[in-house]
Parts: C-alpha cells; sequence; structure tokens
C-alpha cells in the first residue's frame, strides 16, 4: 500500500504503528527516503508464527512466572509446550488486559465482570509494556531480515524510530498518558520530552479511515462528499466514526462529521456469550468441568464461529476424537451438535449493537450518510456482515467490506495516518467546560435556590461557587487549530514571594442535559478530564487593586492575577496554554497536563 504523496523530510526515517488489538495485535511499517512515495508494509512473520505465511497479526497474550517475569507472548503462548508448561510451573496468563485501561462508567455492561483479571502485583500500564516491548522486539527482527543490510539499517534507526499508537475511539487523555508510561517502561522512547514527542496517538476509527481511503471507500461517496461510516469491529471493541471528504479543497481532507463511539462487544464477546451457554448445557455431562468447557469453547472460537452463515443448519464444534461421546448432551465422535439458531444468538448483542450505533451516527450527523464500511477481524465474518446490511436496507445505506485484508486495517491506517493525515476536523465526543465561581445575583432564582453556595471574595463581592463554565459542546465540529479561550484570574491578599505553579481543572459532562450549567444538577455524569499544571506564574503581571474599607477605614489593597487558558481539542491529543498580555501584546507558555489513574489500575 503506497501513499498519496512523496516524503518530503531532510532524511531517512522508520514510523512503526503498533495495533495493540484486545485479542489479536499487528505490527506495520514505513521507512521513508526524502522524495521517495513511502510504502506501507506489514510485519508478517512473528516466533511461533513462522510456518504461516503472510501472518499478520499475533495472539495478544502473555504467561508470567510466579515471579513476575514474562515466560511467552504472542503465538508462542499458544504452542501446546506451553500450556504443559505453564501448568506445570503455575504461570500466569494474561490475556484481555487492554480492557482494563478503559474508561470506567457506573452503568457497564455485566459482560465486562468476566474480563480475565490482571496478574497479582501487575499493573496494566505494566502488562501492556511488556506486550510494546516484545513487538517492537518482533519488528526488529522482522525489519533486519527482511532487508538488504537489515543489522545496519535497525542500527541506524534505533533511537530515532517514531512510534504510532492507535487506540478504541472511547480512550482519552488519561488512556493515552498511561500509553506513553507504557512505551517508556517498554524502553521504546526515553522519558524526555523529546522522546514523548516520538509518539503519535490516533483512533482506530480514524486509522481505519485512512486504510479505506486506499482500500474501499467509494468513490461516488468521495466526490460528492457524502457521509460514510467506518466500523471497525474488533475483538474487544466496536469502533464507529463517520466522515465526509471536503469538497473543493485543494488536497485530499476530511472532516469527522458525528461524535465517534466505541462498544465493547467485539468478538470476544460472541465467544464470551458461547461460554455461558455451554457452561449451562453442559452442565452434568462428563465434559462438565473447567479445562474440557473452556477446550471446547476455544474450537468453536477457532471454526463454528468463524464459518458460521446459516442459522437453519446444524453446528458443529470439533473439539475431541472418536472416544469422545455423549450422546445425551449431543456429543459424538468428538463433536458438539448445536442449533444454528443458537449460535445465532451469541452474534445477536454485537449485530444490534453496530446497527443501533450506526443508525444513531446517520440521526446526528452534520452532513447526510450514503455508505457503511465494516472493517477490523470481526468484520470478516460472513454473518454479521449480511445482517449489518440487511438491517441497515431500509435507510439505503451501502454497506461494503474492503477486499485487502480487513484485520490490518487499524495499523496499516495507522501509518497512513502519520504520512498523510487526512482528517483535519473532528467532533467532541463529550461537553468540556470547568467549574467556577460566578458573581451572586439576587434576582435568579437558581443563584437564591444555592445561596448555601456563596462566599465572599478578596474583593469584596457576593459570588457563588460550581458554575459550570462551558467551554464545547458535546457533537461540535472542530478543526485542529480552533481555539478555545477562558479567561480566568485569581485575587490575593498580598504578595507572597513569587508566585509558584497554579491548577486548572478540565471536566467532562457525559449526561443528557443539553446546557449543563450547575455540579448539583446530575452530579453522576461529571467526571474530570485533567489536571492542567500552569508553570511559574511570576511570570505573569499582578494588578494591584482596591477595596472599600469597613465603616470608613481606609481603601483596602489587594491584587488580582489574570491570564487566559487556551486549549485545542481537535488533535488527537489535547493540548493547552497559558496565556496574557505584557505591555498589549500577547505572550504564552506550554503547560503540563496531568491525568488522574484509577487506583483499580494501579
Amino acid at each position: 500500500m503506497k501513499t498519496s504523496t512523496a516524503y518530503g523530510g531532510p532524511r531517512r526515517k522508520l514510523v512503526l504503528a503498533f495495533d495493540l488489538g484486545t485479542t489479536y495485535s499487528g505490527i506495520s511499517y514505513s521507512i521513508l527516503d526524502p522524495g521517495q512515495v513511502p510504502e506501507i508494509k506489514p510485519v508478517t512473520r512473528f516466533p511461533a508464527h513462522e510456518h504461516i505465511t503472510g501472518a499478520s497479526k499475533i495472539p495478544t497474550i502473555i504467561y508470567y512466572d510466579r515471579k513476575g517475569a514474562v515466560r511467552a507472548v504472542g503465538a508462542e503462548a499458544k504452542d501446546e509446550s506451553v500450556f504443559e508448561k505453564a501448568e506445570e510451573e503455575h504461570w500466569v496468563k494474561a490475556e484481555w488486559f487492554k480492557l482494563h485501561l478503559r474508561q470506567k462508567t457506573a452503568n457497564e455492561d455485566r459482560n465486562l465482570q468476566n474480563i480475565p483479571p490482571l496478574p497479582l502485583n501487575k499493573t496494566v500500564t505494566e502488562v501492556i509494556a511488556d506486550f510494546l516491548a516484545y513487538l517492537l522486539q518482533c519488528a526488529s527482527s522482522y525489519i533486519q531480515d527482511s532487508h538488504p543490510d537489515g543489522a545496519s539499517l535497525w542500527a541506524s534507526f534505533r533511537n530515532e524510530i517514531h512510534f504510532v499508537l492507535s487506540h478504541p475511539n472511547g480512550w482519552e487523555g488519561k488512556q493515552q498518558a498511561e500509553m506513553r508510561k507504557a512505551a517508556v517502561l517498554a524502553k521504546l522512547i526515553p522519558p524526555t520530552p523529546s522522546g514523548h514527542s516520538r509518539i503519535s496517538f490516533v483512533t482506530e476509527g480514524e486509522a481505519s479511515l485512512h486504510f479505506s481511503i486506499y482500500n474501499g471507500l467509494p468513490d461516488g461517496a468521495m466526490k460528492r462528499g457524502d457521509g460514510v461510516v467506518i466500523v471497525d469491529a474488533g475483538g474487544g471493541t466496536i469502533d464507529i466514526s463517520s466522515y465526509s471528504k471536503k469538497i473543493g479543497s485543494s488536497k485530499d481532507t476530511y472532516e469527522e462529521i458525528a461524535a465517534p463511539e466505541c462498544y465493547l462487544h467485539g468478538s470476544a464477546f460472541v465467544k464470551m456469550c458461547a461460554e455461558a451457554f455451554l457452561r449451562s448445557g453442559l452442565e452434568g455431562s462428563s465434559y462438565d468441568n473447567p479445562e474440557d468447557i473452556q477446550h471446547i469453547v476455544e474450537c468453536f472460537d477457532k471454526t463454528t464461529k468463524l464459518r458460521f452463515r446459516d442459522p437453519s443448519e446444524t453446528q458443529y464444534v470439533k473439539f475431541g476424537g472418536s472416544r469422545d461421546n455423549d450422546p445425551d448432551y449431543n456429543i459424538r465422535f468428538g463433536q458438539l451438535k448445536l442449533q444454528g439458531t443458537d449460535v445465532a444468538m451469541f452474534f445477536e448483542p454485537s449485530i444490534e449493537c453496530i446497527v443501533k450505533a450506526v443508525k444513531e451516527q446517520h440521526r446526528k450527523a452534520h452532513k447526510p450518510i450514503s455508505h457503511v464500511i465494516l472493517v477490523g477481524g470481526f468484520a470478516a465474518s460472513d454473518w454479521l456482515f449480511n445482517k449489518v446490511h440487511e438491517a441497515l436496507a431500509p435507510l439505503k445505506l451501502n454497506v461494503m467490506r474492503p477486499d485487502n485484508y480487513v484485520s490490518k486495517a487499524v495499523s496499516d491506517g495507522a501509518i497512513s495516518f502519520y504520512l498523510d493525515h487526512y482528517v483535519n476536523t473532528r467532533v467532541s465526543k463529550v461537553t468540556y467546560g470547568n467549574f467556577c465561581h460566578i458573581p451572586f445575583d439576587e434576582n435568579d432564582p437558581e443563584h437564591v435556590q444555592r445561596v448555601s453556595n456563596t462566599f465572599t471574595s478578596v474583593s469584596g463581592n457576593k459570588r457563588i461557587t460550581d458554575s459550570f463554565d462551558i467551554i464545547l459542546a458535546k457533537n461540535t465540529q472542530v478543526s485542529e487549530t480552533q481555539e478555545f479561550r477562558r479567561s480566568y484570574f485569581r485575587e490575593y491578599e498580598k504578595i507572597m514571594g513569587d508566585f509558584k505553579t497554579a491548577t486548572f481543572n478540565v471536566w467532562c459532562y457525559r449526561g443528557a442535559v443539553e446546557e449543563p450549567k450547575w455540579k448539583d444538577v446530575d452530579k453522576g455524569n461529571y467526571s474530570k478530564l485533567c489536571t492542567i499544571e500552569v508553570g511559574n506564574l511570576s511570570k505573569l503581571p499582578l494588578q494591584p487593586l482596591y477595596r472599600a474599607g469597613v465603616e470608613g477605614s481606609p481603601a483596602v489593597r489587594y491584587y488580582r492575577l489574570s491570564y487566559d487558558i487556551v486549549l485545542l481539542f481537535g488533535l488527537t491529543e489535547l493540548k493547552a496554554f497559558v496565556a496574557w498580555k505584557e505591555e498589549g501584546v500577547e505572550k504564552r507558555s506550554e503547560t503540563k497536563i496531568l491525568y488522574d489513574v484509577d487506583p483499580a489500575d494501579e
């Protein structure tokens, strides 16, 4: 897969994209030569997978021994000899660990209670770091083995590689910060500002758009500017994004036209539904034990699930030999017989989720939508594709799948994101704002209702707390260069030496109130996004002011520090600055963005 334009950088460069999936992961890369059109290539050879020609993904699994050391990763962890050794030496398997980094919500699907726990004394960040280190090792071996003078080539790049890490649409700055920390632990980058700058993040939806532009995005939709919904159906998540091409622009540019969504209904949850069904259905049988059930479920996942197409046909799970029989439980000659309608039931939550999500995008999009593109490993299921196609037909939506390796859409698309950067307008997923205090208005019933929240400021004015100042409303289209500015001030009785740091919180509102105004209304749907730390405030000018004295006493001097917080929401990462005026000229300083760590992730 080639990108559209020649690389204009001054010297050779290597870009690596890691698609860390819930169940399977992949790697793509591009060697950039000045003046040459870059080519995007997948890593197709992994340890213990050498016999599988063109394998572009490996299982996202790690085995740890009892001391916490990594013993087997990826395809190696699926080897039968590893199973035996893991059992003998009591190794611990980590799988689906990516989901532990998700945005926790109060109303999570009950299926999430069945996500395998993390190994004891391991944080999710540490486990991700171990897997990223393994992916880097795989990329190193493949590139050195596949290119002329590969060892020298790799050595010339090793300390300057740019990494693109993809993540589900639902992840935000907190998850990005933990992934960057994992990249440092994995020694992908050093813990320095220049090292941090060698990491880029892209949502799986946006990466899939870039892949689809080259591998199946309808020409008609691109020319007319119609909207296209990208459904990235993976192992753990279903990521839904909508885009349209900007007509009349000098180069190919796209805009997001609806807030992206992320749902935990990927193919792993089909397996989870099958497991629950089989545990119940085989209760009392000769195979009613955890080891046999797990083996049958794995066989279902590898074969029956993939080939399922027709619920009117009986389905079989081949898991044993001719001596495995239990006719009372539909087991004969090592095969478990299932009704096709039961297998269809395992898929139903995921199909219903995709259809409902696409309809919601269709309803909320800023432009008309005409096409739906399914990518990701789960999209290879003909049953899933046909049922989604059938359900969306009444809306006259054209449902399609790219012909070219839908399973590696994210890693290839992540490289294209770095090189081509087609999207320059995105849509806000939530309402962003800040809690602040405002002047108390005795004629405003809402203020009077909250009189207990009032106080007298340093300047002597009565103010009320916990007012929500909206900075960016949900479902608003935002360009990458668009700035959102809010003016704030702090008041001091006296100057206490040099001013140090100050903090400013950015909050999210995720509820249904269209214009949230107060913290005590729908309180449970507010959550802190991040803390912006403003550096040395001594740079900012202090303004001396006076307030009236009490009962004829002299006026009292106090000081006001005025500044603006400037936020950029339209990038794939939040950016923030503090701005102030010096002799009428605006000055700016970068800030540090801090994200709270969930105690459950420690």
